[in-house]
């Protein structure tokens, strides 16, 4: 198993940016007469942190690092800051651009990673499933899955929000990352918008603890995609937002994938 943790400069956000990689095998060889391997391209999850994460949170509290090698996939984790990975074109962050699109050429060109759509995939943890869910269909030419775990749909709340000195029920926060709250509903950065935009919908894979403050979020957006016809699976399971679930159902989602 090889784990990356390293900068790279991307022209989406202007500046450069750390990144974890694991990579399920390691093609450093001390035997004299050890016969050389010829690494494969492969599966690529691209994993999303959520909100005050950064790109190794997933490594510090999760054991994904032995999930991956033993299931022969690699993992990417970007650093998507307080970012909800959308594009905020004020600050030249280009968030959804370098997840979607600009991440996965520069990770292909450096690792040997599938560059197929039905060997890549995106996922992540609250705000990270929110990233998920929004540019694995903005750019679902790049992704034949997607995994949200207790995702952060709140983008029909957030409009509502006052300033009431709470950063989480925050407008100006909000407005900070999403522009103008107002026009949020039916843009690009709306996650029912996009279903109705996309031709080529992902596979869709949500799960959420009953008693996670996020459940009726995801039990409501579950229902939309049924109304709308979209295939998708939806676990309800005991549990909170905690790393503990993130841990179990981030696994649970690698599963479907090899």
């Amino acid at each position: 198993m090889v784990l990356f943790r390293g900068d790279i400069k991307c022209k989406s956000l202007q500046r450069r940016t750390s990144i974890s990689v694991i990579l399920p095998a390691d093609n450093i060889h001390f035997l004299q007469d050890a016969e050389e391997i010829v690494p494969k391209p492969y599966k690529t999850l691209y994993l999303l942190h959520g909100l005050y994460g950064s790109d190794d949170i997933f490594l510090a509290n999760t054991s994904i690092q032995k999930f991956a090698e033993d299931n022969g996939i690699a993992i990417v984790i970007p650093c998507g800051e307080n970012s909800f990975y959308v594009d905020n074109p004020k600050a030249h962050a280009y968030y959804g651009e370098y997840v979607g699109q600009e991440l996965l050429d520069i990770t292909r060109n450096i690792f040997p990673l599938s560059n197929k759509r039905k060997d890549t995939f995106i996922a992540g943890f609250s705000m990270g499933g929110y990233g998920a869910i929004r540019n694995g269909l903005k750019y679902h030419e790049n992704f034949s899955k997607i995994g949200m775990i207790s995702a952060a749909l709140i983008t029909e709340d957030i409009v509502n929000y006052t300033d009431d000195g709470n950063v989480l029920r925050s407008r100006d926060f909000y407005e900070s990352i999403f522009g103008d709250l107002d026009m949020l509903k039916g843009s690009d950065m709306d996650p029912k918008a996009l279903i109705g935009n996309c031709p080529n919908i992902p596979d869709i894979h949500m799960a959420c603890g009953v008693d996670d403050f996020l459940f009726e979020k995801n039990v409501d957006f579950y229902g939309f995609l049924k109304d709308n016809g979209i295939d998708a699976t939806f676990i309800k399971a005991p549990g909170e937002h905690t790393w503990e679930f993130s841990d179990e159902h981030i696994k649970e989602f690698i599963k479907t994938l090899v």
